[in-house]
């Protein structure tokens, strides 16, 4: 019998049951295994600690109403991390493969799955890496893919509330043609220390610019941004920016109910012309934002003068919400049923 908590979690790792392992050697994936331990064995040159030939994933599972588990999207996780793998050289999970493993982690951690209306979700991540040894710059010829799982609460401690985000330009997250818009370790290490400084300073998180010419937005934190204004639902379009299937999602609820859609380059002035804003991801789903405060310049850009939610983004959020928990039509097919 559980004794969790499931109200009061935070996103934090807590240990589950089992684990599903599959190790790609001499130029083929083996089978899924199944582990109990929380440890790996991985040789001291392995490519993933020397080169950052890593990558992984995040999604989540969520108990209906009707008693039945619920993966969102799964497929579109599965590419992305091919995608990821292909971009560091690495050998990539087929989408069988992946999805496979993610369904058996979560049928393996069944009592796990926090309650319907309990706030919380079961978070999914598979992760890939070079487990080889190699000392010269090369790919390795050996990979680990896993997935583990753990019942998690909000992302942000405040849930769906507007919360206070900063921009500065002292820090870059990713190069243009660089590796951000595939998902690697190596782009939140390279957002730690601005994010450590945010939250120093009272705010959520970090707004970041584009790293070229400081003049667009461009990630916001450890997800995509997007604002609201004259029914029109805008984001940014970067080749630095993680391709989020969480904004894929709202771009087409969005559309659903009649807004229209623009995904382009976003100048930083823009920020003043929007009714709403939020950032939007796995973790978060959305993240509305009150404020941004452009600490280098002195200026503020408000988007929630009375701590609530903008209208529209309320809207996206129970919509999207209400397809992952099964109390909304899944017109789009976008939901795997485990159960």
């Amino acid at each position: 019998m559980n004794n969790i908590d499931w109200a009061n979690l935070s996103f934090s790792y807590m240990k589950a049951d089992y684990n599903v392992r599959c190790y790609y050697r001499d130029g083929k994936w083996g089978e899924l295994e199944v582990h109990s331990s929380e440890y790996i064995n991985i040789h001291m040159a392995a490519t993933g600690l020397h080169y950052g030939q890593e990558a992984f994933e995040g999604l989540k599972a969520f108990k209906g109403q009707d008693g039945k588990t619920r993966l969102f999207r799964v497929d579109e996780n599965a590419k992305r991390m091919y995608n990821s793998a292909i971009g560091t050289m690495m050998a990539a999970v087929p989408e069988k493969l992946f999805i496979d493993a993610v369904v058996k982690a979560v049928e393996m951690n069944k009592r796990f799955v926090p309650p319907y209306e309990s706030g919380a979700s079961l978070y999914v991540r598979p992760l890939l890496f070079g487990a080889g040894p190699k000392i010269g710059v090369s790919p390795s010829e050996e990979y680990l893919f896993m997935v583990f799982v753990m019942p998690v609460g909000p992302y942000f401690k405040e849930g769906f509330k507007p919360t206070d985000m900063m921009i500065t330009r002292k820090y870059d997250r990713a190069a243009p043609l660089g590796t951000g818009n595939i998902k690697v370790g190596g782009n939140y290490a390279a957002s730690l220390r601005a994010g450590d400084e945010a939250h120093a300073k009272g705010y959520s998180s970090v707004l970041f610019l584009d790293s070229k010419e400081k003049k667009y937005i461009d990630e916001c934190g450890p997800a995509n941004f997007f604002g609201i204004k004259n029914n029109t639902y805008v984001t940014p379009e970067s080749k630095s920016i993680l391709p989020s299937i969480t904004n894929m999602s709202l771009i087409q609820l969005a559309k659903d109910m009649g807004l229209e859609v623009e995904r382009r380059p976003v100048p930083l002035e823009e920020l003043s012309t929007f009714e709403e804003a939020g950032a939007c991801g796995t973790a978060a789903v959305i993240s509305p934002i009150a404020k941004i405060d452009d600490i280098d310049e002195g200026r503020s850009y408000i988007f929630s003068a009375d701590g609530k939610p903008g209208e529209t983004s309320v809207k996206l959020y129970n919509k999207l919400r209400g397809i992952q928990y099964g109390d909304e039509p899944d017109t789009h097919g976008w939901v795997t049923v485990i159960d």
